[in-house]
């Protein structure tokens, strides 16, 4: 008796192996499949974002001194999709896209500058900006991804030295194309309600009074990881890029400029 139920312990044991062994099996099979059908996404997202300027053909005729050549490829970006409102380039990064923006924040989440299906997304303006009159801080969004393209190099300005050697962000929309100078970069997160006394920049697209212009800048510069001796004064137009950033919950990495002179 006592030899039966050992074999039938280890019959039992067997199977419990061999069933453990199978999902160890169809695990690692997901897993690679995820790999690999992660890897094809990326890599056809980034190929979607090459050299998108390269195959736009304009008249440089209609070259004017307020009509740029940027702003004129803008133009043929729009045939695409007219929810492209402008193209962002920061030297010495693969930031060199088109700028969306939607009636909502999600959409361009997953949705490429073609409105295709895409798992790095495209840059977005915020939703509350205010394209026909015009609003004090074009607000920008984007993810980072492994690829390397859309927000991922935004954190090389982690480095003080990065930035004395690209200072300035070109942004360029149907009406100008301009260099934006950087006045601070901090880290930041998206904060529950119920904290208090904290800085939400993302809560800023367009300021009531000049208290509330100055209150920002004030906030983006005290909150910087260094001094870039930029000042912005009430009035001057705002741009802030906005990605995600891992040191913490929820974190985000910022870097907010003013505009300069146009092109």
């Amino acid at each position: 008796m006592k030899q039966e139920n050992n074999n039938e312990n280890n019959k039992t044991s067997k199977k419990i192996l061999k069933i453990l062994l199978i999902i160890l099996i169809i695990i690692f099979i997901c897993g690679i499949c995820y790999i690999v059908y992660d890897t094809y996404c990326n890599y056809k997202a980034k190929k979607d974002y090459t050299d998108i300027l390269s195959n736009i053909e304009i008249d440089k005729k209609e070259i004017t001194e307020d009509k740029t050549e940027r702003m004129l490829e803008l133009e043929e970006m729009q045939k695409v999709n007219n929810e492209i409102i402008g193209w962002l380039e920061i030297e010495g990064t693969n930031i060199n896209y088109p700028v969306t923006q939607t009636k909502d924040n999600d959409f361009y989440l997953n949705h490429n500058y073609k409105k295709e299906k895409s798992v790095v997304g495209c840059l977005f303006l915020d939703k509350d900006f205010d394209l026909v009159q015009g609003s004090s801080n074009y607000l920008i969004y984007g993810h980072r991804t492994r690829s390397g393209i859309m927000f991922e190099d935004l954190l090389k300005y982690k480095s003080e030295d990065f930035y004395k050697q690209h200072k300035k962000i070109r942004f360029t929309t149907n009406k100008d194309d301009s260099e934006y100078e950087i006045l601070a970069v901090f880290y930041s997160k998206i904060y529950y309600k119920k904290e208090r006394d904290v800085f939400r920049y993302y809560y800023f697209i367009n300021a009531k009074t000049e208290e509330e212009y100055n209150e920002f800048v004030d906030s983006a510069k005290e909150a910087s990881i260094y001094d870039t001796g930029i000042e912005a004064n009430y009035g001057d137009q705002l741009l802030t890029l906005s990605t995600c950033e891992y040191s913490q919950e929820d974190g985000r990495f910022v870097v907010v400029a003013k505009k300069g002179d146009s092109n």
